[in-house]
């Protein structure tokens, strides 16, 4: 992607993977691949707003050239270490050696550890404090501590000039610019809050809180689009998540982990007779889906069933992967409903209730499913009484 203007005097100098299929090697971004952004702010003291991951470290690098010409950063701002935003960080320090690099005290410490104790020297960083304001020119930028969202030395930097925020990883989306440019903000936003900064939603409230005090205007994310325009959308879906409120309560997410198939027919069954009286219910199979899918489709949920073969005498282990997800993300405040199968001793509801009574306000129904190889007429009955109390 070439370099695009965000406002007069900031460019977007960013680029887009893709062809990189695991983001942070676990979260599966095909067939849209992701963005790294980085950006510049020209004035007296000419600005760069992060780097990118090495694996864009060459059209990064031409983009950069093309916007800045024969003219030299001053600062480089480094918001978040991560490597996907950090990499290249010596490598532009070594390019200009007469810049300087913004940080936090967690900042260097890091940079320290990745590349090197003295690798860059102390007369070139500059060590910010939180609301502390640099001045660029017409420009100026503040500096708000955000620590664990998601990283211990994030910080974020708002512009007063053209009232821009750079948010770190906040407000990020998986997707290449090039391949989404028309695609909602909201299905992949909610995938990466929740499943990479979604344990952290205390820290997140209390940066929302900071951000309230702010004239925001645009939103310029780590990753993904520019955020323009009506800002109320995004800060509401960030409240709802980062305060782990469903935004259906009455939906209801239905996840199973069928061996044979007889428990994902019963898991059927059960979305049928929620559906006819007037469910919204979204189902998903474990043993196929993406995992960080099925976390955000529950977050998205009031309610949720979970439908488990048992399997050497525990569940069947999608189905544990998929809680210790929901419980790595702070999973919380929701009502949930059991359904187990095993052939000789259905067991799977014990273990699930166990995992399930370890994570915060989770209200288990009383009423529960055991199928014994393949549903029933007294299993089914177990399945109305279940529907009756998700539904009262």
């Amino acid at each position: 992607m070439s370099v695009k203007n965000v406002t007069e005097d900031i460019k977007y100098i960013g680029v887009d993977d893709n062809d990189i299929v695991l983001f942070e090697n676990q979260y599966n971004v095909q067939p849209m691949g992701v963005s790294y952004n980085s950006y510049i702010i020209f004035d007296e003291k000419i600005t760069v707003m992060d780097t990118v991951d090495k694996r864009g470290t060459e059209d990064w690098l031409a983009n950069l050239k093309e916007a800045l010409g024969d003219k030299a950063p001053y600062y480089l701002v480094v918001s978040h270490m991560e490597p996907d935003h950090a990499a290249n960080t010596m490598k532009l320090a070594e390019m200009y050696p007469d810049m300087k690099v913004i940080g936090n005290a967690k900042t260097f410490q890091m940079i320290d550890q990745f590349f090197g104790a003295g690798k860059l020297a102390d007369d070139r960083k500059v060590v910010v404090t939180d609301g502390e304001t640099v001045e660029l020119g017409k420009h100026s930028l503040t500096f708000v501590f955000a620590p664990m969202v998601h990283w211990p030395e994030v910080m974020v930097s708002y512009d007063s000039a053209d009232k821009v925020l750079f948010s770190a990883d906040g407000f990020g989306r998986f997707g290449a610019l090039g391949k989404t440019e028309g695609a909602p903000w909201m299905p992949q936003a909610r995938r990466y809050f929740l499943n990479i900064v979604g344990k952290y939603g205390v820290q997140v409230q209390g940066l929302l809180k900071k951000a309230a005090t702010l004239d925001i205007k645009t939103i310029c994310p780590l990753h993904g689009p520019v955020l323009t325009g009506d800002l109320t959308p995004y800060l509401e879906a960030y409240n709802t998540w980062s305060s782990y409120e469903p935004e259906e309560p009455e939906a209801i997410f239905l996840a199973y982990a069928s061996i044979h198939g007889n428990t994902e027919a019963a898991a059927h069954v059960m979305a049928e007779k929620l559906r006819q009286k007037g469910a919204n219910v979204t189902e998903c199979n474990l043993a196929t889906a993406d995992v960080s899918v099925a976390v955000a489709s529950a977050f998205s949920c009031g309610k949720m069933i979970l439908a488990c073969a048992t399997y050497d005498g525990f569940m069947f282990p999608p189905m544990e992967e998929f809680l210790t997800h929901l419980k790595t993300k702070n999973f919380q405040k929701r009502t949930v409903g059991l359904i187990e199968n095993g052939t000789w001793a259905p067991m799977a509801a014990k273990f699930m209730s166990a995992k399930l009574e370890e994570m915060k306000n989770i209200t288990i129904c009383e009423s529960k499913v055991s199928i014994k190889s393949a549903l029933n007429a007294e299993s089914e009955a177990q399945m109305d009484a279940l529907v009756d109390e998700l539904l009262k």
